[in-house]
């Protein structure tokens, strides 16, 4: 097993292309990638197909790995590789999502659509808990399953209810930190351009809603229109 710095060095040189380091870090971290797989068992897909999904989320982490998220390689790749093969399922069929959370998700989606037109603002998530008179953990699951997007917090499978991806990440340092800056980090690439590039400016560079207002052509209040409704779409996927 690699030590970190030497992994690290290794990432960067396959980052640029370096198919021999590329390999290397693909065998330093092989025994992970089948950890992860293992607990997709027996839920209607081949070893062998779901290690191949892992090995292309291997590669995407090498990809996308940033060390300013001041995480190990291993703690970025996980949620990576989970994603990739849950994806897969996802679009394959293999995973179900239960008709009671499709019958939610559809009720706050609308709700979220008429609340939306009438008051130009987004719904806290404990508002829509309180509304539908469900936990906040529910509506948040219902959401996910409509939007289909890739969380850090699904559980491994149905009866492993008291364990999350985020507690299965093998980290010595503050682990949900950690995790929160790379799902943070997810959500904010998903972004359109002109949203990101506020929430880059406004929260990484220090820069003023003025500021911002004069490099994208527009007035101060819309710019902190803008903001507020970017930040409630992150609340709302966080």
């Amino acid at each position: 097993m690699l030590d970190q710095e030497l992994l690290l060095d290794y990432v960067r040189k396959a980052k640029n292309g370096d198919e021999t380091a590329k390999e290397i870090v693909f065998n330093s971290n092989a025994p992970l990638l089948k950890s992860l797989v293992r607990r997709f068992k027996n839920k209607g897909v081949e070893y062998d197909d779901l290690y191949q999904i892992a090995c292309i989320g291997f590669l995407k982490a090498i990809n996308n790995f940033d060390e300013s998220f001041g995480v190990k390689f291993s703690t970025y790749t996980v949620p990576m590789v989970i994603g990739e093969i849950k994806r897969y399922m996802r679009d394959n069929g293999a995973i179900k999502v239960s008709r009671t959370i499709k019958i939610l998700a559809n009720k706050i989606n609308r709700f979220i659509d008429e609340y939306q037109r009438n008051k130009n603002d987004s719904p806290s998530i404990e508002f829509l808990a309180g509304k539908f008179g469900v936990s906040a953990e529910e509506v948040v699951m219902a959401l996910d399953s409509a939007k289909m997007p890739l969380s850090i917090y699904d559980k491994f499978d149905d009866e492993d209810e008291a364990q999350e991806l985020v507690e299965k990440i093998p980290c010595e340092e503050d682990e949900e930190k950690m995790v929160d800056k790379i799902h943070l980090s997810n959500i904010i690439e998903g972004l359109s351009e002109r949203e990101k590039k506020i929430i880059v400016l406004r929260y990484f560079r220090d820069r003023t809603q003025s500021e911002i207002a004069e490099s994208l052509g527009v007035s101060q209040v819309q710019v902190s229109r803008l903001e507020n409704k970017i930040i409630d779409k992150i609340r709302l996927k966080f």
